[in-house]
């Protein structure tokens, strides 16, 4: 299938029309509607800096059903010692920042150029764009960062300087989403990491499906309460 070029009208050809790895357009902007628009027909932006803003909607797609989060017994461990705290939206920037930073084993870091930090910000002010932070003490030592529409959480990035720090802070994702009656967390891409949190694969017609339920429902967007115990 060809790769679609987007005009100035915020528009998107269907995801089913992804070439088989999941490219579906290019061009546009990372203007918040265009980004918002995108989200909420399963596709997302993604990127290298020295490339123009290419559009993506891989299939299968990587979901994580938050009743079906996966604690090791390590894990288990580190949230009961509490040895991180849990902040959500008191440092945007710095979380998408180490986010862009983060050395990874799929070299996947440095999609997220400064054009990305600018624009999800924004979403950020808006109420759409949210940061799970884990400190100890004061220090930022993990987070992760992602778009909540309705009652789907898109996941974007994560990164951690300390061991288990960035793993705490999806437990606390989870468990936030889940008193907030959230139906599906988007992984997007899938990847060993998020397969042993609980992570699955589903066809892409199912999460088009999912977003049409789910992402209509109310849930007016806005800044998440800043201080959680990621065991309570």
């Amino acid at each position: 299938m060809p790769v679609f070029q987007l005009i100035e009208e915020i528009v998107f050809p269907h995801a089913s029309q992804a070439e088989d790895d999941g490219l579906l357009a290019i061009g546009g902007d990372l203007s918040p509607n265009r980004i918002l628009n995108a989200y909420v027909n399963g596709i997302f932006p993604w990127y290298s800096p020295d490339e123009p803003i290419l559009w993506w909607s891989p299939n299968p797609r990587c979901v994580l059903f938050p009743d079906k989060l996966k604690i090791s017994k390590s894990l288990g461990s580190v949230l009961k010692k509490e040895i991180f705290q849990i902040r959500f939206d008191t440092n945007f920037l710095d979380v998408i920042k180490n986010c862009s930073s983060a050395k990874r084993g799929d070299d996947l870091g440095t999609w997220i150029s400064d054009e990305i930090i600018d624009a999800y910000n924004i979403l950020h002010q808006l109420g759409y764009a949210h940061s799970v932070e884990t400190y100890r003490g004061n220090k930022l030592v993990g987070g992760l960062y992602g778009i909540a529409i309705g009652k789907v959480f898109f996941g974007e990035s994560m990164f951690f300087i300390e061991s288990n720090a960035s793993k705490v802070a999806f437990c606390a994702l989870v468990k936030k989403l889940k008193e907030d009656d959230f139906y599906i967390i988007d992984n997007q891409v899938t990847n060993k990491h998020l397969l042993s949190l609980g992570a699955e694969e589903i066809k892409r017609e199912k999460f088009l499906d999912i977003l049409k339920k789910y992402i209509v429902i109310d849930n007016k967007p806005g800044k998440w309460a800043n201080l959680v115990s990621p065991d309570s």
